[in-house]
């Protein structure tokens, strides 16, 4: 299954670190289960994007993991593919840049033709073939469409997607260089967020995530920053994750703010299962 990681510090800009490759929990030693590619995304001081992302196993190719192990952000996205859709290449290995925001997605959408129609014009910036790419389309569209209003966009994207194509999951995260979106729909996977106090419950921990064996992220500086984490699973022993709320959209604001905003709350019309799924992307949905 795709593993999603997004991070906020924001107003800050902290440093972290990132698949260590000798970690025995690194985002290196898990490619080597998921080995369709891997993604790191950060923001620069003055905003711009910086993908940093490869459609190899991240063990093969040692230059990218030491050039990814030191970062500076307020705001992180990391992603390990298992394709579902599209070919292993680097127009398909999130993250995804459109219009100054970054985009991962866990989940298989179906209908891409359809999707490709109502995209118009907005599908030119899609690169690649994989649904993510198109389901990010869209939500740029109807953000376009909102007036820059990104929870409006959103929720008419996945709106729009739930009443008209098939659905197995679409779980995503979406960041721009000050704020950060993330969507659990439906229940199919998890997707779970921390609201971590500076230092952590006890005071004066730096953050250093690698629970059950995934993607793996150390930040000293967060001894002495609050930061929210959104993760595909618990990556630590801290008591404060909790499970998104299914249908709700959660949104990190540039203070650290938290809100949950009712985006939908019916199931797919078409929903799909793993027994609708061709071979490989049931494959890659299912829980490692």
């Amino acid at each position: 299954m795709c593993r999603l990681f997004g991070l906020s510090a924001a107003p800050h800009r902290v440093h972290a670190t990132f698949w260590l490759l000798e970690a025995p929990d690194s985002l290196a030693r898990q490619s080597r289960r998921e080995p369709d590619g891997t993604g790191l995304g950060t923001f620069e001081p003055d905003g711009t994007p910086l993908v940093r992302k490869q459609p190899i196993a991240a063990y093969r190719d040692r230059q990218f993991v030491q050039e990814a192990i030191e970062c500076e952000s307020t705001t992180f996205l990391a992603h390990v593919r298992y394709a579902s859709t599209g070919a292993t290449t680097a127009a398909n290995t999130h993250p995804f840049e459109q219009h100054g925001r970054l985009f991962a997605h866990n989940g298989v959408v179906g209908g891409l033709a359809a999707l490709d129609r109502e995209l118009g014009d907005h599908h030119a910036p899609v690169t690649g073939d994989t649904d993510s790419e198109r389901v990010f389309a869209l939500v740029t569209k109807r953000i376009d469409e909102s007036g820059g209003d990104v929870a409006a966009g959103i929720a008419a994207a996945v709106g729009w997607i739930a009443d008209r194509l098939p659905v197995f999951a679409l779980n995503f995260v979406l960041t721009t260089a000050s704020e950060l979106w993330a969507l659990r729909y439906p229940d199919t996977h998890d997707l779970y967020v921390l609201e971590r106090a500076a230092g952590g419950p006890g005071g004066g921990r730096h953050l250093d995530h690698a629970g059950s064996g995934r993607i793996r992220a150390h930040s000293p500086a967060l001894a002495g920053h609050p930061a929210v984490v959104v993760a595909t699973e618990r990556m630590d022993d801290e008591p404060g994750w909790r499970n998104l709320p299914v249908g709700r959209l959660l949104h990190v604001g540039p203070d650290l703010r938290t809100t949950l905003h009712p985006v939908i709350d019916r199931p797919p019309r078409h929903r799909l299962t793993l027994a609708d799924l061709d071979t490989h992307a049931a494959a890659s949905q299912r829980p490692a």
